[in-house]
């Protein structure tokens, strides 16, 4: 059923925010697309873009750039996606280390990197440098006993309860959409179902704020399944960039397809995990399968040349014998 009516009064300032524009052929609120007529309009604008194409430079230009359109939006995704995990897993870090004490040197310093930038500091004792100072060795100048205990078990509660409090209080605000893992939700929207706000701008900011707060706090959960809705709201901010996925539902379902396999890589260093991952919603993309192994096989190779080849000069001072040369960004290939 297509929406042509005009926004309701009832919606809030963050719904119409979220909100598509009326006049571009948009599904109602949880309904389902009609994959034959959204296959259908891809083909017939397929089709105009090609005998357009002979007519002019311009037109060829615009043929190639509507062609290329895809491969933009993965770049995009992929690099906003890994940005916002490498940001999340870095936030957890300090945040969770702020419940047991502080760097003297710069605040936003984990208890790690605190510690790295300590010249007194020996590899034996990585974790003790004078920089980093207990609650209570900060506030009563104690560092053992059982009043120190105490204050340091009462400070690692209080931060533990403000981080959940302002998770909590965010969610129930401003995007009530942000709660859950939201992998549920995400396969229901790839298998056609129309979820207006569940994706949006909104959504991304709170989901990203929340995710690093009641992950420092220490409740019973990780960031995985959050990270894959993370990657999808990525996916569907940047589709709402290009015609070619902002007008049709059903492309825009592959490119949320992939940005679910770019959100499981991202969390579990997986990306054959994730095209597997999105085969069930019925989107698997052979070009996105093929990209995906033929990247893996990649960066298995390079990581054996640098392990075995560490003198080449492509290698050196990188990957030392009997070191884990795998970084991050290779195990992500």
């Amino acid at each position: 059923m297509v929406n042509t009516g005009v926004i309701s009064g009832s919606g809030n300032l963050m719904d119409f925010l979220d909100e598509p524009f009326p006049d571009v052929g948009t599904y109602e609120d949880f309904h389902t697309i009609d994959w034959l007529r959204e296959k259908s309009r891809d083909t017939d604008r397929h089709r105009k873009i090609t005998s357009k194409s002979k007519e002019s430079i311009w037109e060829f230009i615009k043929s190639l750039l509507d062609a290329w359109s895809g491969w933009a939006v993965m770049l995009l995704i992929g690099l906003l996606a890994g940005t916002l995990a490498g940001v999340i897993d870095l936030a957890v870090d300090w945040m969770t280390d702020l419940k047991e004490g502080i760097c003297l040197s710069a605040f936003w310093y984990s208890h790690e990197q605190c510690c790295w930038t300590s010249n007194e500091t020996t590899f034996e004792d990585r974790d003790k440098c004078p920089l980093w100072q207990k609650w209570s060795e900060l506030l009563v100048n104690q560092s053992e006993g059982a009043s120190a205990y105490i204050l340091n078990y009462l400070m690692y509660i209080l931060w533990a309860l403000l981080f959940a409090f302002l998770a909590v209080s965010l969610v129930r605000v401003f995007a009530p959409y942000a709660c859950g893992s939201g992998i549920p939700e995400i396969k229901t929207i790839l298998s056609g179902f129309i979820i207006r706000g569940y994706l949006g701008k909104w959504t991304l900011l709170i989901k990203t704020v929340t995710l690093v707060l009641v992950v420092s706090s220490g409740l019973s959960l990780g960031k995985e399944g959050p990270l894959v809705h993370v990657a999808c709201c990525c996916g569907n901010f940047f589709s709402s960039l290009f015609s070619k996925y902002s007008k049709n539902e059903g492309k825009r379902r592959e490119v949320l397809s992939a940005a679910a396999a770019a959100g499981v890589s991202v969390a579990f260093g997986a990306p054959i995990g994730g095209v597997l991952f999105s085969i069930p919603s019925g989107l698997f993309i052979p070009s996105m399968a093929v990209g995906a192994m033929a990247g893996r096989m990649v960066g298995i190779g390079v990581e054996q040349l640098a392990y075995h080849h560490h003198d080449w000069i492509i290698f050196r001072n990188w990957c030392r014998p009997g070191a884990d040369c795998v970084t991050p960004g290779l195990y992500a290939m």
